[in-house]
């Protein structure tokens, strides 16, 4: 139910509520919820002839709070006096409270510009959701509504906000999320929101928890030159696909076997069975692109049933590595063309695309996507997505589509039977 502080100033004509002078009652009932006071609620009122305008409940810690907006009692069928020593008399029976407020017309109008404000915690404290409900009423918008998607692994709340453009929210919220150690993803709203989407990751310390180089560089011995070509790429001083030339060089005259034992080693980051599995349920189309090595992401895409996966290709002659990659080199601004490439083969626009990565390399498909996800990711990558998550489970992504825990696991209970 719209709350009366609506964005919109009064009696703006943009706002039917304005001019619409009919009488109409705010019915509010709260106490200890059971079993049947909805429509004991209801039952009661329907002896009055009342149209219902509005319905909204809610249970917290299994408190209701029941609000229905009606019209006046219809003609001989009694009075308002009579409708509110009636419902309050029901109230009394059936242990709960009622309060009866009178108006006229229906709620106020929503501001233009609506987005869908998540918001993840772990925890969540009244400090951080002062200072983010505060930073969206300082920007001219509205909360209209506020609903709790999840309460592990992270509390993650949804607030429906109206009043403001979205890019503008969201670079409000960004500074806000920031300095409170919170992660807030601002989107805007409409149909689109439980449209199929493509959703694309990355692969090392995204979709697993493992560098596959340096998986690979553990069984050549070379795990110390890996790990400072990389810190020297991490500085600036070689570009991606040098330093990938140069890391795989050190893996020269390795037996092609190896590549079993790699994937045998190879981790999946929490949550992203789950992640996918939903994904798919929800008619999504799911794909990888990674700077790493086809022989381990072509694996991931049978096991996990992907629709897309692109990588690099570990030269393989002889039955041992040679040294070399085949083919173009999937670096940051290939990433972004696949993500391009895929959406169109899945027949999704780009609007419609989500991106999840952690490194420098992703931040291209991240700004192309309609939603970049920076995933446990360095600062500079942070600041440069979206929105971020920095807990180390990968199926929060799901709350920032909208798509609650319950959803979630509703559907794996359902699958079970």
């Amino acid at each position: 139910m719209m709350p009366a502080h609506s964005s919109l100033p009064a009696g703006s004509p943009t706002d039917p509520a304005a001019t619409d002078l009919t009488p109409t009652l705010l019915v509010k009932v709260f106490g200890k919820d059971h079993p049947g006071l909805t429509a004991g609620l209801f039952r009661t009122l329907a002896g009055f002839s009342v149209d219902v305008i509005d319905i909204e409940q809610v249970v917290t810690r299994g408190r209701l709070t029941l609000c229905a907006l009606v019209t006046q009692p219809g003609s001989g069928a009694g009075t308002e006096g009579e409708l509110r020593a009636t419902v309050h008399a029901w109230a009394g029976s059936a242990g709960v409270e009622a309060e009866i407020i009178s108006g006229t017309g229906d709620n106020p109008a929503r501001g233009a510009g609506r987005s869908h404000v998540t918001v993840l915690g772990s925890p969540l404290t009244a400090e951080t959701t002062a200072a983010i409900t505060a930073t969206i009423t300082a920007a001219g918008a509205n909360i209209d509504r506020i609903y709790r998607l999840a309460k592990y692994p992270v509390t993650a709340v949804e607030l429906d906000v109206s009043g403001v453009e979205t890019d503008r929210l969201r670079s409000e919220l960004a500074r806000e999320a920031a300095s409170r150690s919170v992660d807030i993803a601002v989107v805007a709203s409409g149909l689109q929101r439980r449209a199929p989407r493509l959703v694309v990751m990355d692969v090392d310390s995204t979709l697993i928890q493992d560098e596959v180089i340096e998986l690979f560089a553990a069984h050549a011995g070379r795990e110390p030159e890996v790990a400072e070509i990389t810190a020297r790429a991490m500085r600036g001083e070689l570009d991606f696909e040098e330093s990938l030339h140069a890391r795989v060089r050190l893996l020269e005259g390795l037996d092609e076997s190896v590549i079993d034992k790699v994937r045998s080693e190879v981790r999946l980051t929490p949550g992203a069975r789950t992640l996918i599995r939903t994904l798919k349920r929800l008619g999504c189309q799911v794909g990888v692109v990674s700077g790493g090595f086809t022989q381990v992401t072509d694996a991931l895409r049978d096991h996990l049933g992907l629709d897309f996966a692109a990588a690099n290709t570990l030269e393989v002659v002889d039955g041992r590595l040679t040294g070399r990659v085949t083919g173009p080199v999937v670096d940051r601004a290939g990433k972004a063309a696949l993500l391009r490439r895929f959406a169109a083969e899945a027949g999704v626009p780009l609007s419609r695309t989500v991106a999840i990565g952690d490194g420098a390399n992703d931040l291209d498909m991240l700004n192309a996507a309609g939603l970049g996800v920076a995933f446990n990711a360095k600062p500079l990558v942070r600041q440069a997505a979206h929105t971020a998550v920095n807990v180390p489970f990968l199926d929060t992504v799901l709350y920032l589509l909208g798509i609650t825990r319950e959803e979630v696991e509703a559907a794996d209970a359902q699958e079970q039977r």
